[in-house]
């Protein structure tokens, strides 16, 4: 029973391993679209600051700014859907993790319920023995 409740602990930990994994790195991906994000913003300041045109609508707007606005809003739509796709993992995680702490507190019990016979096996033997002994007398 031990073999097999150790490998289930074990399975529960790498699954919640896992999960931490894919969390981590889907916060690294959402890190990352946002800087990249915010360093086009920069870059479109710097060009509306060196033509002097920040109307997107106006017919001399530089094409360089439109296409890092069109690409800012594509990384912000990204880091949005997966910031949708981070709340799924760390629930995920979450329940991970709480199947863990059930399997481990399930094996707690069953090695206190073991302890707790072999505790009582030994009392019964000790009770044996003292009886042995008072009846000798």
């Amino acid at each position: 029973m031990k073999s097999r409740s150790e490998s289930l602990i074990r399975l529960k930990k790498f699954q919640v391993d896992e999960k931490r994994r894919q969390v981590a790195q889907i916060e690294m991906m959402v890190a990352d679209f946002e800087r990249m994000a915010s360093e086009l913003d920069q870059q479109i300041e710097i060009e509306h600051t060196k033509t002097g045109i920040s109307d997107t609508a106006h017919f001399a707007y530089s094409t360089f700014a439109k296409a890092a606005l069109t690409r800012r809003d594509n990384l912000l739509a990204s880091a949005n859907d997966m910031k949708v796709k981070l709340e799924a993992a760390q629930d995920a995680l979450a329940e991970a993790l709480e199947d863990l702490k059930k399997v481990e507190l399930l094996d707690q019990r069953e090695h206190q319920r073991e302890k707790d016979e072999q505790a009582k096996v030994e009392q019964s033997e000790y009770d044996e023995v003292a009886r042995m002994h008072y009846r000798r007398q």
